[in-house]
């Protein structure tokens, strides 16, 4: 399975990616995410509850990041199980660029499935991977409102002109997906739909 996206967030690209770098946010935004907890540097356990068609089941699985180019860019790598329903793993790679509106996300993802939910047919998959992605997309753009209502987004944004004092920096970490830099953000949902395969 192959997929690739972008969106359009309406915050700064530093904003973007600390809150897709953020445990916290991606398991707020990440649909059926029980669990998304660090296990060592750049690494990542998660737990999903998902429903795709007539198969429900728990998926855990695991994310490594890589080529990490803060605010810009990073690779995942990810694989899950969900028992008799099925297995993914895969890769995404994730980008945050700028924009005179907020910040682009994108993303690529190559991911291979096996068990029950593969046999459920590429047509039910795709319906469930978009309605996972714009799941989380449409609860990520509430969190971003949430947290930043009034963000001014400057016509050249960069890591160094986010107002206020320096945030301290965190180690990157949604997604299925980048997921979806949220890019994990889409990488992670992805990664969340291939798992539930």
């Amino acid at each position: 399975m192959d997929m690739q996206g972008n969106r359009q967030l309406a915050v700064t690209q530093q904003h973007a990616w600390d809150a897709l770098n953020d445990p916290e946010v991606l398991k707020l935004c990440i649909p059926g995410c029980t669990n998304f907890d660090v296990t060592a540097e750049n690494q990542y356990t998660v737990g999903l509850g998902l429903k795709i068609g007539p198969v429900s089941a728990k998926f855990s699985g695991k994310i490594t990041l890589s080529n990490i180019q803060a605010p810009d860019s990073y690779d995942i790598a990810f694989n899950g199980q969900g028992g008799v329903a099925g297995f993914g793993e895969g890769s995404a790679h994730v980008t945050l660029a700028s924009t005179e509106a907020g910040c682009d996300l994108a993303y690529v993802v190559h991911a291979t499935v096996g068990g029950k939910v593969a046999q459920l047919g590429q047509r039910l998959i795709d319906g469930t991977a978009k309605s996972l992605a714009d799941g989380f997309f449409r609860r990520f753009d509430e969190e971003m409102r949430h947290r930043f209502p009034a963000a001014a987004v400057p016509a050249a944004d960069t890591a160094a002109s986010v107002a206020g004092p320096a945030a301290p920096i965190k180690r990157p970490i949604s997604i299925w997906a980048w997921v979806v830099g949220v890019v994990v953000v889409a990488a992670v949902i992805v990664w969340a739909v291939a798992g539930s395969r």
